[in-house]
């Protein structure tokens, strides 16, 4: 493997495909559509590469890149290193799977782009935009690239919303940019801290220093106790906002269903998550003692995002609410796991990560093709759909087995070993949050159930079923959410090195 440029190869590769939409005009719809779609490819195919060798024994630290970038200041009583910021990008076998599920998610949902309807270039652009800032976020080095990524997100994600989603997409923009861009100032205040005190944004060096380890002796200011726990609360906001946590889950409503389904689909699969990255990469990994001090209550927010999340889901008339509701249930299940603070908890919670990526993604690409037929998706307009649709209402009962996590299937894995970390550390805590799990089975079979079965509603008995394009993806994403049922081992490998650290770190 040729390894000196290729995460850089890998993370902008997209750019490639901005520079060719740039010449294509732009009524030529059927180009732009095939040339976006195929602009995702390259991103796809080398991290697919990289997993399958790194499955096969090699060593994913050859793939670190590191140039000089910015150095502020230049003083002879420090070292030189201080303040200096390189570009440097690294990976390891967490950040891979994220990257492997990010370019996986990017081109189908690239595929699902076809039912847009208007300034296709503009949306492609931004589109491939919007996956190097989600790569990037995956492999970057040091904190102030993390960032820099972190914000290539928020810019495309604003305009694909306002300007390609529904009837409320301005107002659903505008919360979007609110929320996370208060969350983006809480995180830059904790880097500027850290940077200034330490010398250094590298997170490796960061996490050497902050757990007492042999570069502690080269911080430029030691780090006060009260500090330390202010700087983790700060965390756990700013990445509370993107998850997310509630009660600062309003605006993701707002976006699930106001932006166009195949954003959706990257918003749900892959933006939130990165919530979760940052939660385990820098509160466990940078501050483990003081997210040891708040496991418990970190759990109780699991709980009670499950069962808000599930209870909401119950009463809601549009399956794209249902399905927003269902999210923020979800991403309970990751904070159960991490508040579990043991190996099978923060196994669950990063494989509830993929799951929900690859269940969610599927699910909001079956609206796509509802909506695109029917033109609604509230529930009580979509009766009888299994006779009209009968593949489409079939891939619909299946995602919906998955989500509620049906044995063989990457949402029973998730969802077991998540628990089974809490039922040993906090099993009160953990029975309770079984609620949430029988609550998902009712609000999903009763949202499923009525879409596809009883009364034909008017407008449904004459659409047609899937599509072969559509179908595509489909069972691309069904095939792997199966396959992780079946064979977890495929993500615990990787896994395996990432969770060892994060115990070493706390002491386990």
């Amino acid at each position: 493997m040729h390894d000196t440029y290729f995460l850089s190869l890998l993370v902008f590769s997209p750019l490639l495909g901005i520079g060719l939409l740039a010449f294509v005009p732009k009524t030529q719809e059927q180009t732009i559509k095939l040339l976006g779609f195929l602009a995702t490819l390259p991103s796809l195919l080398l991290a697919l590469f990289a997993f399958s060798q790194y499955l096969r024994g090699y060593d994913l630290s050859r793939l670190s890149e590191k140039h000089a970038w910015l150095q502020f200041g230049n003083y002879s009583f420090l070292p030189k290193s201080a303040y200096a910021i390189p570009y440097e990008l690294t990976v390891d076998g967490f950040a891979l799977v994220m990257i492997v599920l990010t370019a996986l998610l990017a081109t189908l949902a690239a595929i699902a782009s076809i039912h847009i309807k208007k300034e296709w270039k503009g949306y492609f652009m931004l589109f491939l935009l919007l996956e190097i800032g989600m790569l990037g976020v995956f492999v970057a080095g040091n904190l102030f690239l993390f960032f820099l990524f972190f914000e290539i997100t928020l810019v495309p994600m604003f305009f694909l919303i306002g300007k390609w989603g529904y009837f409320e997409k301005e107002k659903a923009a505008y919360s979007y940019l609110l929320y996370n861009g208060i969350g983006s100032a809480i995180l830059l205040l904790v880097i500027l801290i850290l940077f200034a005190r330490t010398g250094t944004s590298n997170i490796a060096a960061l996490q050497d220093m902050l757990r007492g380890g042999e570069g502690a002796s080269q911080m430029l200011a030691p780090l006060s106790n009260d500090l330390r726990y202010g700087l983790f609360i700060a965390l756990l906001i700013a990445f509370g906002v993107k998850l997310p946590i509630v009660p600062l889950h309003s605006w993701m409503l707002r976006v699930h269903v106001q932006a166009p389904p195949s954003i959706v689909m990257l918003h749900s699969g892959v933006l939130l998550k990165i919530g979760a990255f940052g939660l385990i990469r820098f509160g466990m990994g940078l501050f483990p003692e003081q997210f040891e001090r708040f496991a418990t209550f970190i759990a109780i927010l699991g709980v009670i995002n499950l069962l808000y999340g599930a209870f909401l889901a119950f009463v809601q008339e549009d399956f794209k609410m249902v399905l927003a509701y269902s999210s923020i249930s979800h991403m309970g299940i990751v904070l159960i796991g991490l508040g579990a603070l043991n190996e099978a908890g923060i196994q669950g919670a990063i494989f509830q990560v993929v799951s929900h990526g690859l269940i969610s993604a599927l699910l909001f690409l079956l609206v796509s093709i509802m909506y695109e037929r029917v033109q609604t998706t509230m529930l009580n307009r979509l009766g009888g759909l299994s006779k009209a649709m009968p593949l489409v209402s079939g891939f619909l009962l299946a995602g919906a087995m998955a989500s509620l996590g049906l044995p063989g299937m990457s949402g029973f894995i998730s969802e077991f070993t998540a628990f089974l970390g809490l039922f040993k550390t906090n099993p009160a805590l953990a029975a309770v949050g079984t609620l949430g799990i029988i609550m998902t089975a009712v609000y999903l079979l009763r949202a499923v159930l009525n879409m596809t079965y009883g009364a034909t509603a008017r407008g449904v008995a004459e659409v047609a079923d899937i599509s072969a394009v559509e179908l595509v993806p489909v069972l691309v994403l069904i095939g792997c959410i199966v396959f992780i049922g079946v064979y977890p081992q495929m993500l615990a490998e990787p896994l395996a090195a990432t969770i060892q650290m994060m115990m070493n770190g706390l002491g386990g």
